[in-house]
């Protein structure tokens, strides 16, 4: 196989994606365990294994969507929209993905196994369907990554919060909904419509249901604050003071949206934008404070 066609698949399974897939250490990181090297060990193995699953998904999807791709300004390099790659050779990769991905995560743990099942069977229906339906499209998004801290609970047997449970979906209901709204944008501006979803959407909608997800994650987030740390399963007095890095990274990703208009990957967003990288490492760092130190 030639060097360029093994670049064009590595391309087509989107490795940097996988960064979505550390929501399954959230359960594990948030629960005082994360040094506990056998429950670490799983975790990293679910998190393997859960990306290789979500690779093939991203394979079935861009199959789906090859056509509305090539009307896209950045998709159409895609490799299937592209046609850089034959298609057997991305549907081989993709049943291969998906059969050691299901099979390694049954090994790991039996309920973390039939979770991924559920993220798989979501995902193909959403491919197939969902994503033409305005709302259910980013509410199947956002319930991929619950999905994710579902697996990571059942493989170290940590018991979610509900909290975190419950800021999860909306924050990512936020991020689906900006790239949503990016969409918008490239319609407004070349005229061309990237997904036929868009009809159910505009930017006076997108807006007001952004902003009212963006105070509804803040406030979430300072309640789970409050509320665990004077339960027993977390003392501390100043576990409030880190919604300040919350905040402000919320800040900056309305400013990301609205004023530079540039939300339509939240993985190169945080990659790229050194800002959202300070306030997150911070948040990290006072929580590793507070739990481990």
């Amino acid at each position: 196989m030639k060097t360029s066609t093994l670049q064009q698949l590595w391309i087509l399974i989107r490795p940097h994606q996988s960064i979505k897939n550390i929501f399954i250490l959230l359960p594990l990181f948030f629960a005082g365990k994360i040094t506990d090297l056998n429950l670490l060990f799983n975790a990293i193995l679910a998190f393997l294994s859960f990306s290789m699953i979500a690779s093939a998904v991203y394979i079935f999807n861009d199959y789906q969507d090859i056509k509305v791709d090539r009307q896209h300004p950045k998709k159409q390099y895609r490799p299937l929209a592209a046609a850089t790659i034959p298609l057997y050779s991305a549907f081989i990769l993709m049943l291969f993905l998906m059969a050691m991905g299901l099979i390694s995560m049954a090994l790991i743990n039996q309920q973390g196994m039939l979770i991924t099942l559920i993220y798989l069977l979501l995902n193909i229906v959403y491919s197939l369907s969902l994503k033409h339906i305005a709302i259910l499209d980013v509410t199947s998004i956002a319930l991929g990554f619950v999905l994710r801290l579902f697996v990571g609970s059942a493989v170290t047997g940590i018991v979610l919060s509900m909290w975190m449970v419950i800021i999860t979906f909306l924050l990512t209901l936020f991020i689906a909904l900006a790239k949503r709204r990016d969409d918008i944008l490239i319609l407004l501006k070349t005229g061309k419509k990237s997904r036929k979803v868009l009809d159910g959407y505009n930017l006076a909608f997108i807006d007001s249901v952004m902003n009212i997800m963006a105070s509804i994650v803040i406030l979430s987030y300072i309640l789970y604050t409050i509320l665990i740390g004077e339960s027993q399963r977390l003392h501390h007095d100043y576990l409030y003071s880190t919604s300040l890095f919350v905040v402000l990274g919320m800040m900056r990703y309305l400013q990301i949206i609205f004023v530079e208009e540039n939300s339509g990957s939240p993985i190169r967003v945080s990659l790229q934008d050194r800002f959202i990288q300070i306030t997150i490492i911070c948040w990290l760092l006072s929580f590793v404070w507070m739990l481990y130190l």
